[in-house]
């Protein structure tokens, strides 16, 4: 299916050329000059080429493992970030001289393994970058752990302003937001909604959930819980204020999360940190009411703040309250982002829908037997 002189590529795709898929294969070519071939006989050919050609239209790298015999063997999509922080790994997850990364714009809890190849010069790499604000791709496997860092320009990710400075001011959770979505709210003032009217809104927040093998947009990748989450919640936020004429809030959990999953191929994941969104319940016929937490990536109805913290796998964690409209933050508002177009919300939607779709075709699509 494939033909490449060496096993593995890492890099940005420069063409891919789709022919009659009964009369000739794919054709992908890379900013090395290799060319890649899918075989239309393959059944993960068009999805591999999918990816390929997404990737290529948002100028995103891509890592490929390849096989002289069967073709693609792996393909990963590489996180393009700055980087926070470069430490020792926890005892309980990391061994001696393994290092945790910890990267702006993911909340994955990155582990480069000691024994990993290149692994001197990946942890100088992912140093450098940390000093110097540098822009770096990030390939992890299913484990989280680092394959590959390569340098990456890149002047739209998140993360403080270089040279240091301000940070985008940060809402209260009661603010009411600006602009257009504002005076939506404005009109419809928030309020607290039935338990059954709460458990609609979720189901069709679930329902948006990205079929695995084929990732149509604008669906939401609640099937690829490794990362991504501040996207998926302000999308569904844009969807609950739009679609619901309902203002929800976030919560934020900042800790060592260690989090059961079916859709991960090893049935855990490993977060620094995770976010949904909230809305007002009423419970009761004595006017109570309560923040009910909106989370399909772990439930499959409205739970209250402490079961959704109770899930995931540290009880001394930190509970964070926001505005919908912070798109993300670091542990007590730190640094603070906002997305009013949701421009970078699609951003982290395409990638992660890129990622949900390349490990189905890698490995298979969830849940996974064995979790």
């Amino acid at each position: 299916m494939a033909e490449s002189r060496r096993d593995l590529i890492f890099g940005q795709v420069t063409h891919v050329t789709s022919r009659d898929e009964t009369k000739g294969p794919i054709e992908v070519a890379f900013e090395d000059d290799r060319t890649v071939r899918l075989d239309s006989g393959d059944e993960r050919a068009a999805g591999y080429a999918a990816i390929l050609e997404e990737l290529h239209r948002r100028r995103h790298p891509v890592y490929l493992e390849l096989d002289a015999e069967a073709g693609i063997e792996r393909l990963l999509v590489p996180l393009v970030a700055r980087v926070e922080d470069v430490r020792p790994a926890p005892e309980e997850r990391g061994g001696a001289g393994d290092l945790q990364i910890t990267l702006y714009g993911s909340h994955a809890r990155h582990l480069l393994r000691r024994e990993s190849r290149n692994f001197e010069a990946t942890a100088d790499l992912l140093r450098k970058a940390r000093e110097d604000s540098g822009t770096v791709a990030v390939v992890s496997d299913d484990r989280q752990e680092i394959l590959a860092a390569k340098p990456h320009d890149d002047a739209t990710v998140i993360g403080p302003p270089i040279g240091g400075g301000g940070t985008v001011a940060e809402e209260p959770p009661d603010s009411e937001p600006r602009g257009c979505l504002g005076q939506i709210f404005r009109r419809r003032r928030r309020k607290c909604l039935s338990k059954r009217r709460a458990q609609k809104l979720f189901d069709d927040m679930a329902s948006r959930s990205c079929a695995p093998l084929t990732v149509p947009p604008p669906c939401i990748p609640f099937l690829y819980p490794d990362d991504g989450c501040w996207g998926r919640a302000h999308e569904m936020c844009r969807l609950m204020v739009q679609k619901h004429g309902v203002t929800p809030k976030k919560v934020w959990i900042y800790g060592s999360l260690v989090t059961p999953t079916k859709n991960n191929p090893n049935c855990v994941v490993h977060w620094g940190w995770h976010v949904a969104p909230t809305i007002c319940v009423r419970s009761g016929c004595l006017g109570g009411k309560q923040e009910m937490v909106i989370d399909p990536s772990l439930f499959d109805k409205p739970v209250t703040k402490g079961t959704w913290k109770s899930v995931q796998g540290d009880a001394g964690a930190a509970l964070q309250a926001s505005a919908w409209t912070t798109f993300y933050r670091t542990k007590n508002a730190g640094y603070t982002d906002t997305d009013p177009t949701f421009t970078k919300t699609n951003g982290v939607l395409s990638t992660y829908r890129a990622a949900l779709q390349a490990r189905s075709l890698n490995v298979g699509p969830p849940p996974y037997a064995g979790c």
